[in-house]
């Protein structure tokens, strides 16, 4: 019998049988692994395999057809030389993290616009004493670069609030969802960015995308206004973020990615006062939908590769996403 191979650390008893039927009417055996290093022994085995930080199965499995990624993001795969298989298949599970990802972007964006990172200093400090003025995202001015399920669901969620939200992406002939008052192209960011509260990255790693935001676009942004990173974090110039902060120029920033990752021990974003710094966990797996749509998206896809058809969440590696 066809064997399919599954990180299973993220899932529960419903996730396993909703995989070991699938893969039965497929004419697939699966099999579930707790790590990377019990499902290694077996990887030349496999022609099908499920999971997320899977880059030393992925090298060592050389008859491996169809690799499903539990992760949007597919960085690791895109080289040849990264696959013992490089003819492999790939798909990610791009929109299973739009939920967790846009409500952090909310949490941190209400963090930075009513002070609370000066509120916590204040707390260890035992200060007590209002801080004035705030900011409210009612009326506020916010630019999503990124216009996928992540930024189209943190688009939602700000409309929501009050705030007026125009989206960026790499083709606008393709539209948006009507959460967003306008779709643009990248190429014309730059005439949006003086018109801009917040900006917020929810771009892939892409070449494309590596450093897009850097000194001279930041320069272009309002005095006062804020940067949110939710995508990767080579997006970001880090030298001339830290500058845009200690200047003052940005009010505030927040980081769920850096570059590096983690940033350096001495790197001045473990102390900048004006930041919200958290550790690339806005899209990990500790919400439960995002489990559930992530195993969803992989049963989706199975009867599609075993009867030989395009896969609904395959990826392009030439492209990047």
């Amino acid at each position: 019998m066809r064997r399919l191979g599954a990180l299973d650390h993220y899932m529960n008893d419903q996730h396993r049988e909703m995989v070991r039927l699938a893969a039965e009417r497929c004419g697939f055996s699966a099999e579930f692994f707790g790590s990377v290093e019990a499902a290694l022994p077996f990887a030349e085995q496999f022609e099908v395999f499920f999971g997320c930080n899977c880059q030393r199965v992925i090298k060592a499995a050389k008859n491996l057809r169809w690799f499903a990624c539990a992760y949007a993001g597919i960085d690791p795969y895109v080289e040849d030389d990264a696959w013992g298989n490089p003819a492999c298949l790939l798909s990610n599970s791009a929109g299973a993290y739009g939920v967790t990802i846009a409500e952090h972007v909310v949490m941190v964006l209400l963090m930075l616009l009513r002070r609370m990172p000066e509120y916590e200093r204040m707390r260890t400090e035992q200060e007590w004493r209002r801080l004035s003025p705030i900011r409210s995202v009612q009326g506020l001015r916010a630019t999503v670069a990124g216009t996928g399920n992540v930024g189209t669901e943190t688009a939602k969620r700000l409309r929501a609030l009050g705030a007026t939200v125009r989206g960026v992406r790499r083709d606008k002939s393709k539209g948006g969802d009507p959460a967003f008052e306008g779709i643009f192209a990248m190429e014309e960011i730059d005439s949006l960015l003086p018109e801009t509260d917040a900006l917020i990255l929810c771009l892939p790693g892409t070449r494309e995308t590596r450093r897009v935001v850097d000194r001279a676009r930041l320069a272009l942004l309002p005095q006062g206004s804020y940067l949110v990173n939710m995508g990767r974090g080579p997006a970001v110039d880090p030298e001339a973020l830290l500058e845009a902060l200690q200047s003052g120029h940005l009010a505030g920033a927040a980081l769920d990615v850096t570059d590096p990752e983690p940033p350096a021990p001495d790197s001045p974003l473990w102390t900048q006062p004006n930041l919200v710094l958290t550790p690339h966990c806005a899209g990990d797996m500790a919400l439960q939908y995002t489990c559930d749509r992530v195993v969803e998206m992989f049963v989706e896809d199975l009867p599609r590769y075993a009867a030989g058809e395009p896969l609904l969440h395959g990826v392009d590696r030439r492209r990047e996403y």
